[in-house]
C-alpha cells in the first residue's frame, strides 16, 4: 500500500498530463488535467481483485478508509463462469461488443418509460441481470461480460461517490490494474460517479494507472538515493503511451495484455517548481494551442514536422563528422520520430494533450537516444563568434541615437535578433542559400509598425517612468539574437538602475542558447564592454539555468535557483522572447508583475492564423491584474 501512494503522488507531481476526465462520445473523449501544484489532499481508488480506497493527505500520511470484495478479480471470475473465457483482456473485448439492456432490466421495463417523480430515467439499470430471470432464453457471451462489466463498475462508483462526499474529497483517482484505459469502464465509473454525487465529484483516471505499485517500489528501494530531492519527467522516446480506445487502430496492441509497452522516465538534474510570480499556478496552462482538441492544426503541425525529419536527420550527421556511425544512427532516429508521429496521427492523446512543444520535445528525446545531444552545437559557435565581431558597432550606433530612437532601435534589434531561428523552416532555408544574411538584412524583414500585436506606445510610456527592481528574461536563441539583440536590451536596463536576470535552457535544444554557452558569450562581452563587465562583478547580472531542454517554455517546471533568485531580488518584471517560449506556450500566461512577450512569426500558416503574414511582430506588453 505504501509503493502504491508514493507511485501515485510521483505520478501525480511529475508527470505534467497524467490525470484525466472520460468523455464517450466527445472529440477528444480525453480531458487532460493540468497538474495542480498542491495535489494533496485525494482519494485514490485502488481496483485490483478487490477494491481499496485511500485516502491520501500528504507524501506519508495515508489511511485506507474503506473498500469493496467485489472489484477487478469479481468481474474475472463471475466472467469466466458465464462466457467460460479465462483471459482478463478477452472478456474486455467481449464486453466491449455487448449489449447490456439484453440482459438489465431497466426503469422503462418495469414502469414503461422514466419514473420522473424519482428523477430516474427509463434507460436506468433498475436490476443487473434482470432479465435472465424472467426471460427464457439464451444470453450471448457478450451481452453477460457488458451487463457484468456495467454492474462492478457502477457499484465501484457508488462506493467511490460515498467515501468521497463523507470526507469531503472532490478529487477522485481511480488506479489499479481493472481500468486498462478501456472506454467502457471509464464511461461506466465516470457515469456512476456523476450520477450518484450529482456532478460534484469528478472521476479521475490515470495514464499510468497500472502502474503505481511498481514505481512506488522503484522509490521505495531508491530511498538512500532520496527520490523526492529531484524532479523526473517522462521520456517520449522510450515511452510507448496510451493505447488507442478504437479496437481497429493497431488491433495487435489492443490484444495484448496492458494498456502500455513501456514507461520511460528521465531523472532531472535540477529540482523544478512553479515560477513564484505565476498569477494562479493552478489555472496555468503552458501550451497555446491543444492539438488534441484542434484537428485542423493538428494535421497541419504533424506535417510539418513530418517535412522537417530529412533535413534534421541530415544536420545531425553533419554535426558528428568523425564518427563513422553518425548516418546509420541518423537513419535510426529518422524511423523512430517518424513512427512517433504517425502513433499521434492515430492517437493524439499518447502522451496527455499533443501540443507543438511536446512534438518539439518528442524530436528531442529521439535525437539523444540515438546519440545526437546537440546537432547545432558548431552552428552555435560558428554565430556567437561572427555575431561577437559585430558588438561593439551595434553599441556604438545606438548610444549616437536620441532617447526614444534608441528605445525603439534597442526593442527593433531584440526581434531582428528573434529572426535567427534554426527551427524554423523559413529562416533555416534563408540561412543555407544566403550566408551574408545578418542583422540588418533581418531587421529589413520585419514587420512595419503597427505590429500584429502591438504594445509599443504602453512600454515606452512605461520606461518613462520609475526603473525596474529586476528583469527576468528568458532567452531563445543563440548568435544574433542573444548577442546583438538580448545583450544591447541588457545593458539599457543595467544603465537604468534596473538589475537583469538572464535565464537560459540547462541543456541543448535547436540553435537555442544554454547556460553554459551563455556564460562563455557573457565573459567575452564583458570584455570589451565595461557596463556588463561591472555588473557582473556586482551581481546586478546573474545568468541562471532554466531546468528545461526544450525549444518552449513550461514556467510551471523551472529551477528551484531560479525560482528562488527570482524572489529574492523582488522581480518586476519578465520578458519571454521567441516563438517556442512566447507563441506556442505562454501567449495567454499572467502573470503577478509586469510582462513582455514577443516574438517574429516566422511560419506562414501561422502567421496567417493570427491574422498576418510571415515575419509579423508579436510585442506583447502586460500588466499585471488587479
Amino acid at each position: 500500500m505504501t509503493c502504491l501512494i508514493k507511485g501515485c503522488n510521483f505520478v501525480l507531481k511529475n508527470i505534467p498530463h497524467e490525470a484525466f476526465v472520460y468523455v464517450k462520445h466527445a472529440d477528444p473523449e480525453f480531458r487532460f488535467q493540468t497538474t495542480h501544484p498542491n495535489i494533496f489532499p485525494y482519494l485514490l481508488v485502488n481496483i485490483g481483485s478487490g477494491v481499496s480506497i485511500v485516502k491520501v493527505e500528504t507524501e506519508d500520511k495515508f489511511e485506507r478508509i474503506g473498500g469493496s470484495s467485489i472489484g477487478g478479480g469479481t468481474f474475472w471470475g463471475l466472467g469466466a463462469l458465464l462466457t467460460k473465457t479465462k483471459k482478463f483482456d478477452e472478456l474486455l473485448q467481449l464486453a466491449a461488443k455487448g449489449q447490456h439492456t439484453n440482459v438489465d432490466m431497466l426503469v422503462k421495463d418495469i414502469y414503461g418509460g422514466g419514473y420522473q417523480i424519482l428523477g430516474l430515467t427509463g434507460n436506468l439499470i433498475a436490476s443487473s441481470f434482470g432479465k435472465s430471470s424472467t426471460v427464457d432464453k439464451e444470453f450471448s457471451k457478450e451481452d453477460m461480460a457488458k451487463s457484468l462489466l456495467h454492474m462492478i463498475s457502477n457499484d465501484i462508483g457508488q462506493l467511490a461517490c460515498l467515501y468521497a462526499k463523507q470526507h469531503n474529497l472532490s478529487q477522485v483517482y481511480f488506479g489499479g490494474f481493472f481500468i486498462r484505459g478501456h472506454p467502457v469502464t471509464m464511461h461506466t465509473i465516470t457515469y456512476s460517479i456523476n450520477f450518484f454525487s450529482k456532478g460534484e465529484v469528478q472521476a479521475l483516471f490515470l495514464r499510468h494507472e497500472g502502474y503505481l505499485g511498481a514505481i512506488g517500489a522503484f522509490l521505495k528501494g531508491a530511498e538512500e538515493d532520496n527520490p523526492n530531492l529531484y524532479s523526473w519527467g517522462e521520456n517520449y522516446a522510450g515511452s510507448s503511451g496510451l493505447m488507442s480506445t478504437s479496437p481497429d487502430v493497431f488491433p495487435m496492441q489492443r490484444s495484448r495484455s496492458g494498456t502500455f509497452d513501456m514507461l520511460e522516465m528521465d531523472r532531472l538534474e535540477r529540482q523544478l517548481v512553479n515560477l513564484p510570480l505565476l498569477f494562479d499556478p493552478s489555472s496555468y496552462v503552458p501550451d497555446t494551442v491543444d492539438l488534441t482538441e484542434d484537428a485542423m492544426a493538428r494535421e497541419y503541425w504533424l506535417t510539418c514536422f513530418e517535412d522537417a525529419l530529412e533535413g534534421v536527420a541530415k544536420r545531425a550527421v553533419a554535426s558528428q563528422p568523425d564518427a563513422k556511425d553518425a548516418a546509420d544512427r541518423a537513419g535510426k532516429f529518422q524511423q523512430k520520430y517518424w513512427n512517433k508521429l504517425q502513433t499521434l496521427r492515430h492517437q493524439p492523446f499518447a502522451y496527455g494533450s499533443l501540443t507543438v512543444r511536446s512534438l518539439l520535445d518528442t524530436r528531442e528525446h529521439c535525437l539523444n537516444e540515438f546519440n545526437f545531444p546537440d546537432p547545432y552545437s558548431k552552428v552555435k559557435q560558428k554565430e556567437n563568434d561572427i555575431a561577437l565581431k559585430c558588438y561593439q558597432k551595434v553599441i556604438r550606433s545606438l548610444d549616437a541615437l536620441g532617447w526614444e530612437e534608441k528605445q525603439f532601435a534597442l526593442v527593433k534589434g531584440l526581434l531582428a535578433g528573434n529572426v535567427f531561428d534554426w527551427g524554423a523552416k523559413a529562416v533555416s532555408e534563408v540561412l543555407q542559400t544566403d550566408p551574408e544574411f545578418g542583422f540588418e538584412e533581418a531587421k529589413k524583414k520585419l514587420q512595419e509598425r503597427p505590429w500584429l500585436v502591438d504594445s509599443y506606445h504602453g512600454w515606452i510610456e512605461r520606461l518613462k517612468g520609475p526603473p525596474h527592481k529586476c528583469a527576468l528574461i528568458f532567452v531563445d536563441n543563440s548568435g544574433i539574437d542573444i548577442i546583438l539583440g538580448v545583450f544591447p536590451f541588457v545593458r539599457e536596463l543595467l544603465s537604468r538602475g534596473t538589475e537583469v536576470i538572464l535565464a537560459c535552457n540547462s541543456g541543448p535544444a535547436l540553435n537555442d542558447v544554454t547556460f553554459n554557452e551563455s556564460v562563455i558569450v557573457t565573459e567575452r562581452i564583458a570584455d570589451m564592454d565595461t557596463i556588463i563587465q561591472s555588473a557582473l562583478q556586482d551581481e546586478r547580472l546573474i545568468l541562471v539555468q532554466t531546468g528545461s531542454s526544450s525549444p518552449c517554455l513550461d514556467l510551471s517546471r523551472l529551477d528551484k535557483g531560479l525560482a528562488l533568485l527570482v524572489k529574492e531580488r523582488n522581480t518586476d518584471l519578465v520578458i519571454i522572447e521567441g516563438m517556442g517560449r512566447a507563441i506556442h506556450t505562454n501567449y495567454y500566461a499572467v502573470l503577478q508583475c509586469e510582462s513582455l512577450k514577443l516574438a517574429v512569426i516566422k511560419n506562414s500558416w501561422l502567421a496567417e492564423r493570427l491574422g498576418g503574414k510571415i515575419f509579423s511582430v508579436v510585442f506583447k506588453y502586460e500588466m499585471p491584474p488587479k
